[in-house]
């Protein structure tokens, strides 16, 4: 439904990465070229199609935060030393850390320069707040890094900041491009941040029972790097003593060297920790579902009612 306003938008972000400098456009053209869903533009501009035709102005936005977005993994694969992205060599790896950061600095401030030509505090209001929230889950999931004593509670919270904050602020962008009401766009925001929990809940489970094939990097790879997600935290309630040292020694070790991912795959199973984790996405999908439904109907309507039952189907 939104084909040809995402090749408008992926239009937008190709002319906008082009700086002055050849390195920071080579590493943007790089990143476009990646691919990704582009399932954070599309939400917007099906936003925006609820209340009529989709605007130019959506569709600029929609690059805008695609570029944030894109800002982020750039610094999320600094951070986490990542080798892979999308299948493909992450930045820091080809250009190196440094320049890779700087890369990332200037797609935050360029996704801002397309933005400000609105001429709207309002957007800008949401964007610099998205923003903040972003990088304050980043500093909260640094400091809970390599930890096993991680709560839900801890959990949600770096989700609801890195995650369905982004899905939520897209949703307020593409209603508010259409001249929606205060009551309207926030009730947009809440469909959209329940749908970007569950979004993130199936991805990492998906982390630990999906393929390198369709992850696009290594599968296992969250326990690896010191993360402990929501399958684990729920295992880890249960877990014996040798098998809370077996997830210890993974993280220690940053490998599965010592303890095979097989051997966590089985912790996980033994407690029901991933069925569980699918419960708890689909609280979140149920209710995302029940706050679409009370819009109109409409082909953006159904289509968005499509987008909840895309990520259902990711989880089982």
């Amino acid at each position: 439904m939104v084909q040809s306003d995402l090749l408008e938008v992926e239009r937008e972000i190709g002319v906008e990465s082009i700086a002055s400098v050849e390195a920071i456009t080579t590493i943007n053209q790089y990143l476009q070229a990646g691919g990704g869903k582009r399932l954070r533009p599309a939400l917007l501009l099906l936003c925006n199609r609820l209340f009529g035709p989709s605007t130019d102005c959506a569709r600029r936005l929609a690059a805008v935060v695609e570029m944030i977005h894109t800002a982020t993994l750039v610094h999320d694969d600094v951070i986490d030393l990542a080798r892979t992205r999308r299948g493909r060599p992450s930045t820091n790896v080809v250009w190196g850390n440094h320049i890779s950061v700087l890369a990332g600095d200037w797609l935050y401030m360029q996704a801002f320069q397309v933005a400000l030509r609105e001429r709207n505090f309002h957007f800008l209001d949401i964007l610099i707040s998205l923003t903040q929230m972003m990088v304050e889950g980043e500093l909260l999931q640094l400091d809970r890094l390599h930890r096993i004593d991680v709560s839900e509670a801890d959990y949600m919270e770096l989700v609801d900041r890195k995650t369905a904050s982004l899905f939520s602020a897209c949703a307020r962008l593409g209603g508010s491009a259409a001249g929606v009401d205060e009551a309207a766009e926030s009730r947009l925001a809440e469909f959209a941040w329940n749908l970007g929990m569950a979004f993130q809940l199936v991805d990492d489970i998906l982390d630990f029972t999906s393929t390198e094939k369709i992850l696009g990097k290594p599968a296992g790879n969250d326990l690896r790097e010191g993360k402990v997600t929501l399958p684990m935290i729920y295992a880890l309630e249960k877990a014996s003593t040798d098998e809370r040292q077996a997830v210890e020694m993974v993280i220690a070790d940053g490998s599965y060297e010592s303890v095979p991912f097989m051997h966590v795959l089985q912790i996980l199973e033994r407690h029901q920790a991933v069925s569980r984790a699918y419960d708890r996405a689909h609280t979140f999908t149920e209710k995302s579902a029940a706050l679409i439904s009370t819009f109109p109907e409409s082909p953006a309507q159904r289509a968005l009612q499509s987008l909840v039952e895309l990520i259902t189907e990711r989880s089982s």
